[in-house]
């Protein structure tokens, strides 16, 4: 298998840069990181990619068995990581990517110097003393909506997750990935994506963290991101004047600053 065409993969920035690797959320693909690019691919050497599944990525190399566990898509980081020869990897993880990342920085612990959060949660249900944002019956409803009407659901609740209803043109941008997407691979992505737990995960966490939020996010609300930062040692928190899951299409400048000086780099 061809890896940097099983996952679209495309290499900008500086050659000789350190190396950025940027990793996609649920219903995205690699170019809902296109507005950071600018000022990341100045000073770094940014790798981007789709999830088998998503985006431009072939979709003969889906396994359905392999992408129902967050480990199948680490499975991918790391085939990426090995195929360009990557070390040194700041890992740069979009919902839940950002515990994709977790996975696959404790099974190559050497490929990977630091982590970036962007939005995430370790666990979208509700628990004795966590609270994730959804109730298990939420969850199972937002499945089933989107079990039986993929592109409804993509429609109504795209939006919603983006935020920023007073710029339309993000939502529809979402939705647009959203219905892009193969609803059959869009369904174990999702399933994967809102029953997973990877709370315990967290605790193993070794290299320096950045944990980015956005003020309102329905997805991942505050109370997720201070457990986040709580959770992994030595952690930074940082919280972001903007509205949304999508930090990185509604508030571009702001998110890529925080990369930038979280990496040491002046924006």
């Amino acid at each position: 298998m061809d890896i940097q065409r099983r996952n679209n993969v495309t290499v900008i920035g500086r050659e000789e840069g350190p190396v950025l690797l940027l990793a996609h959320g649920f219903g995205c693909d690699q170019n809902m990181w296109r507005l950071v690019l600018p000022t990341l691919a100045a000073e770094f050497r940014v790798v981007l990619f789709d999830y088998v599944g998503s985006g431009r990525a072939d979709p003969s190399a889906w396994d359905e068995r392999r992408y129902s566990s967050l480990e199948g898509y680490a499975a991918d980081v790391l085939e990426i990581c090995d195929e360009l020869e990557l070390r040194d990897v700041t890992f740069v993880g979009h919902s839940v990517s950002a515990m994709v990342g977790v996975l696959a920085a404790a099974k190559a612990p050497e490929r990977f110097s630091r982590l970036v959060m962007v939005a995430p949660s370790p666990c979208y249900i509700d628990d004795d003393g966590y609270r994730g944002g959804f109730t298990a019956d939420d969850i199972e409803e937002l499945l089933e909506s989107l079990e039986s009407n993929y592109l409804g659901w993509s429609a109504a609740m795209a939006p919603v997750i983006m935020g920023n209803a007073d710029r339309p043109e993000l939502g529809e941008e979402l939705t647009a990935s959203f219905c892009a997407t193969d609803p059959d691979m869009a369904r174990v992505f999702a399933r994967t994506t809102f029953l997973s737990d990877s709370r315990e995960d967290l605790k193993g966490v070794a290299v320096p963290t950045l944990v980015l939020e956005c003020e309102q996010d329905v997805i991942a609300p505050r109370e997720v991101g201070a457990y986040v930062h709580a959770a992994v040692p030595g952690s930074r928190l940082v919280t972001l004047a903007a509205t949304g899951h999508c930090p990185q299409l509604s508030a571009p400048q702001a998110t890529a600053e925080a990369i930038t000086d979280f990496l040491g780099v002046p924006a």
